[in-house]
């Protein structure tokens, strides 16, 4: 592996001192609103809220989406089994906004994926009723993912080579879309940005203000540095998530629990051969799990279960992958879920409303609440449908009693694309064309910069025109380059090692972070 260049000296310390600055310039401006969090909810709110005219603040005590928002199932989804329940308009209004993601708002992030249900003898379901509502699900979305139809078991065979055929009596089909879920939150911080939001990462919240008993700002700490500083606010949400109730008691001790916890694990392990397919696999009449060709890899899971612990130690357990292991073994064959292939597990933890019963049966939707000083908080959400939790919140916010934002607010339109918005394959292709005579990109790294960054490449395409040594891959077995770790740097808040290897490239996922990758990563990073 060649030696990899450090930043120049003056760029090194012009990403210090922006940090610095936007440190001053959260303590010395007052703001509209002040997010807490930058996970889904956060990054929705913050982006929406900043699109809609409003002075907007966000800080993360880690990264961006480095908890749960980082570690779902990476879907794009109507929510096939909603129907079970006769969620008919929840699955609609899924499917509106999943349109809406994969064809304006970043086409160049979320991309179409067929998925399989195999129907086995003595399974929970018959081929007739999945049939039937798989055509229901794709007429739900006007059939612009195709006819939600029964195939055969060797069609089906065909496009997942991993799957199990003994016993399969039927195949039903239908289509939906896939994404990375940590790109699409960069992408969408940095639209946030665009927007005039100021954003600051590893900015621990230790404190909140208040103002004649309201809460109007918080104390912070930088968590790289341990330098501490002041935002006020007229405004404040809290949507951290797991932690919610935490934040909920420091604006007031006695507040009751509003939510619980489930954990939802996932195992990645390398892929056998190419699947064409994803699989969503049932167990029971309620509980499905998936096998997803994800990133060069297969992705399996996820769990289902009530979790008490501390957000911070949530992790896939041995427990958690035999798991995985047995219920895709439903429908995927032995040899394709190897322990010794597993690449990568991870958990992450579903934000529910408090209430009695099992988290599997909870309701999965967005809860905002007033605490007694007029902070905001918010809890629950997924990708999906995350710019429609975006507007929602922003219409609470615009009613908050006393704060007056709602003659603040100005109208945003419909669809605003992410940064970067353009076709991936025209992305790849102009990435392979416009070379210098003689040098040529790996058509790979090409793919894979296009849908990782859309238009934005071809910025990363200058930075290896620059420096050549950048377009060496980080890993030989991974697409990932190092002029991406210098990206993550310069231009997309990464900080540390695994905020450029888990969440800004690939190469944690794909097993590739090894000590020697790590270490050259750090160096750089230092440097």
């Amino acid at each position: 592996m060649a030696t990899i260049p450090t930043l120049g000296a003056e760029r090194a310390a012009g990403r210090v001192a922006s940090r610095a600055a936007t440190r001053e310039l959260l303590g010395r401006a007052r703001y509209d609103l002040l997010v807490i969090g930058g996970g889904i909810l956060g990054t929705a709110t913050a982006w929406t809220a900043a699109q809609a005219g409003l002075k907007v603040a966000m800080v993360d005590a880690g990264d961006f989406a480095n908890a749960t928002s980082s570690a779902s199932s990476k879907l794009v989804h109507g929510g096939l089994r909603y129907l079970q329940t006769g969620a008919v308009k929840l699955v609609a209004e899924n499917h509106k906004e999943r349109r809406a993601l994969a064809t304006d708002v970043a086409p160049h992030l979320v991309n179409p994926l067929t998925f399989f249900v195999p129907v086995y003898e003595g399974g929970p379901h018959s081929a007739p009723k999945l049939g039937a509502g798989v055509f229901l699900y794709s007429a739900l979305s006007a059939f612009r993912d195709g006819l939600g139809r029964v195939v055969s078991p060797a069609a089906a065979a065909r496009a997942v080579p991993g799957l199990r055929t003994e016993g399969l009596r039927r195949v039903a089909v239908y289509g939906d879309h896939q994404m990375n879920d940590a790109r699409m939150a960069v992408m969408t911080v940095r639209a946030a940005v665009e927007a005039g939001a100021v954003v600051l990462n590893h900015a621990e919240v230790t404190g909140l203000r208040f103002t004649r008993g309201r809460v109007t700002g918080a104390e912070v700490r930088d968590r790289l540095d341990g330098a501490e500083f002041g935002v006020d606010a007229r405004l404040v949400l809290n949507a951290t998530g797991p932690w919610v109730d935490h934040l909920r008691r420091m604006e007031f001790p006695g507040a009751e629990p509003s939510i619980r916890l489930s954990k939802g694990a996932h195992v990645v392990l390398r892929r056998q051969a190419p699947w064409r397919a994803a699989l969503t696999i049932p167990i029971d009449h309620y509980r499905v799990s998936f096998a997803i060709p994800w990133e060069d890899h297969v992705l399996l899971g996820t769990t289902d279960e009530e979790y008490t612990g501390d957000p911070l130690d949530v992790r896939a357990t041995d427990a958690d992958v035999d798991q995985i292991l047995s219920e895709a073994g439903h429908a995927v064959r032995d040899e394709h879920l190897r322990r010794e292939d597993i690449t990568y597990a991870f958990a992450g933890l579903r934000v529910l409303p408090g209430g009695p019963g099992g988290t599997s049966s909870a309701k999965r939707e967005t809860v905002v609440t007033e605490g007694r000083a007029g902070m905001l908080s918010v809890a629950g959400g997924k990708w999906t449908t995350y710019r429609h939790i975006g507007r929602v919140v922003l219409e609470k916010l615009k009613h908050a009693p006393g704060v007056g934002l709602a003659e603040d607010v100005s109208p945003i339109p419909a669809t605003v694309p992410l940064p970067g918005i353009g076709a991936p394959q025209a992305v790849a292709h102009r990435l392979l064309m416009d070379r210098e005579p003689g040098s040529r990109m790996d058509p790979l790294v090409a793919r894979h910069l296009a849908t990782h960054y859309g238009t934005l490449s071809f910025q990363i395409a200058r930075l290896i025109a620059e420096r050549p040594e950048l377009g060496e891959r980080v890993h030989p077995d991974g697409p990932d380059v190092w002029a991406q770790v210098v990206y993550a740097a310069e231009q997309e808040w990464a900080y540390t090692v695994d905020d450029v290897l888990r969440r800004r490239t690939t190469l944690t996922v794909r097993g590739l972070d090894t000590e020697e990758v790590r270490k050259r990563t750090a160096e750089l990073l230092a440097r």
